[in-house]
């Protein structure tokens, strides 16, 4: 009745995460069949996380054969441990969007000497108190210049640059100065599940439109913005998440002109040019008018919480550091220290490098295992966009692969309308090999494949 996993070490969902921790331990003997399991409540309080995650994670537990539910006396050890669930994969997490960490990355030994650096320059004790919100004026002028060394087109000062724990707070910052509850934000029919948690946590309506081959349709946002009230837009030219679509530049400019001549104001989100280097952002070609959001968490690692906010001019800044100053009060010292020495001694630019080949070779991995499906994809990003053949309905197909071990996200988590597609997006940057990718990618093969299950049950 005591159990309690160890999922802080682990990726992907919550519940996913208590799933494979459950199935671990069974398969190494350390839960037993029968064996009773701690109340779903219990569970909860010790993991600290919420009721509805544990039961989400018992749910599919039961569905997988790992756990019995037992009327009146709780929660048992199944009959079926993992190992016998035909064609499972423990725990591969196709949903998460991270970048890859091959072994040139060198993560841990980065950081071990990017801090030893630290230490040695200025101790570490200056790290630990309050600092500046958007970063000391330093920090500022590496990372303008790093910016502009990587992004063609942008012009950015120290002055015009704040760095953000975040992109997800940049944006929540944003919204705040720029819509009032009850307003319109425009963006693509597909938008980011980060953009739709931080509008609704601010009252703003998403406006969702048309998208084509080449991102959002520029006559579309015409028209939303001349017959509406709207102010903000917020696109995701660059590798769009989730369809993988690049805007080129003839459509960029089409754009920015719309944004200007009907006076909205720009939020560009921009975690991949520095993966896929090459277009001018539309933010560049606006700058009065346009945020550009770069972000490290997708070229480097999310745990750094760094993204780089170009603003319009210092009043800007001094706005957006002000909300930032009430919200987070500052990007994390250390954290900020690190991204930024790692832009001054050229350590950012290998790691970048590192994860941008194994991205371009993850993408040949999912471009041979599902040749001969309708696949959008960018050789060098680091998701897929997959739409679904009409006999597998997309919640019926991630549900399915869940109970082999996958975890995908579908097209509903993006969409801004109640018509999502039939779609899944796949994560290839989170699997922890080249192997453990080619045998989820082989487990998606072979459930395309197959008929829909007639029992298939969906929790």
């Amino acid at each position: 009745m005591d159990w309690t996993p160890t999922i802080t070490d682990r990726q992907g969902p919550l519940y996913q995460r208590i799933v494979t921790a459950l199935a671990e331990d069974i398969a190494a003997g350390r839960l037993h069949r029968g064996q009773a399991l701690p109340t779903q409540r219990a569970l909860a309080r010790a993991l600290g996380v919420d009721l509805t995650t544990v039961t989400r994670a018992f749910a599919e537990a039961r569905r997988q054969g790992l756990v019995e539910a037992r009327v009146g006396r709780g929660t048992f050890v199944g009959a079926h441990p993992p190992a016998t669930v035909r064609g499972a994969a423990p725990g591969i997490d196709l949903s998460m969007n991270l970048p890859p960490q091959p072994i040139e990355a060198d993560l841990d030994g980065r950081l071990a000497k990017a801090v030893s650096d630290i230490r040695g320059s200025s101790g570490i004790a200056p790290y630990l108190t309050y600092q500046q919100p958007g970063g000391t004026a330093a920090e500022r002028q590496t990372a303008a210049d790093w910016l502009q060394g990587l992004v063609p087109g942008v012009t950015a000062t120290a002055a015009r640059v704040l760095l953000v724990p975040g992109t997800q707070s940049a944006l929540f910052c944003l919204l705040l100065t720029h819509a009032a509850p009850g307003d319109t934000v425009l963006t693509e029919r597909l938008s980011y599940p980060g953009l739709k948690a931080a509008a609704a946590a601010v009252g703003l309506r998403l406006a969702g439109i048309e998208m084509d081959a080449e991102g959002i349709v520029p006559d579309a946002l015409d028209r939303a913005a001349r017959t509406g009230t709207a102010r903000l837009v917020y696109l995701m030219p660059t590798l769009h998440n989730p369809t993988t679509v690049t805007m080129p530049a003839e459509r960029r400019r089409r754009i920015a002109d719309v944004i200007r001549v009907r006076g909205l104001t720009l939020i560009e989100d921009d975690p991949y040019s520095f993966l896929v280097p090459g277009e001018t952002p539309v933010s560049a070609l606006i700058p009065e008018r346009a945020y550009l959001a770069a972000s490290l968490s997708k070229c480097i690692a999310p745990g750094l919480r760094t993204s780089l906010v170009v603003v319009p001019d210092a009043e800007a800044a001094a706005r957006l550091a002000s909300l930032l100053r009430a919200t987070l009060q500052m990007p994390a010292p250390l954290m900020a220290a690190v991204a930024t020495l790692w832009m001054r001694d050229g350590t950012a630019d290998a790691i970048v490098g590192a994860i941008r080949s194994e991205a371009a070779a993850r993408q040949v991995l999912a471009r041979a295992a599902l040749a001969g499906h309708p696949l959008a994809a960018h050789p060098g990003g680091l998701h897929v966009w997959l739409p679904l053949p009409q006999r597998w309905p997309a919640q019926r197909f991630a549900a399915h692969l869940n109970g082999r071990g996958l975890a995908v996200v579908t097209g509903e988590a993006f969409a801004t309308d109640a018509s999502p597609p039939n779609a899944i997006r796949l994560a290839l940057g989170a699997a922890r090999s080249r192997a453990q990718l080619a045998r989820a990618l082989e487990i998606l093969s072979e459930a395309l494949a197959s008929p829909a299950p007639d029992d298939e049950v969906v929790v």
